[in-house]
């Protein structure tokens, strides 16, 4: 069951989370990721060095990454280049924000659900 989350914020549309993150759940692809956040736009060959995996793997997973919109690609003459797309770590970074703050809110309730309840019936455990 999902229970609604109402922050005020714009959401992304609910669709676009679920190919991220399984985009992401794969190691290498989310090495692969992390280094174009953190070293900017990568040819597929730099991207492949660090992996012990064949260039058709390496584009494979490129292709599952720009499939979910999570980076794009351009041509620079014979060199493929790729980087990450700032609006797919933007719906995410909202979605993880969304996320905690109904968890604060809700544990908040909790604690002052416990902090009502006389001392007896919380020592009862």
């Amino acid at each position: 069951m999902r229970l609604p989350v109402d922050s005020g914020e714009p959401t992304h549309g609910s669709e676009t989370i679920p190919p991220l993150f399984a985009a992401l759940s794969d190691p290498s692809r989310l090495a692969i990721v992390e280094r174009l956040i953190s070293e900017g736009e990568k040819t597929a060959g730099e991207l492949a060095k660090p992996f012990s995996v064949s260039a058709p793997a390496i584009s494979r997973h490129l292709g599952v990454l720009e499939k979910a919109g999570l980076i794009e690609r351009r041509i620079d003459r014979q060199w493929r280049r790729f980087r990450v797309r700032p609006d797919a770590i933007e719906a995410i970074d909202d979605w993880v924000r969304r996320q905690r703050r109904f968890w604060d809110k809700s544990f908040d309730r909790l604690e002052q659900l416990v902090s009502e309840q006389p001392d007896e019936e919380r020592s009862d455990e």
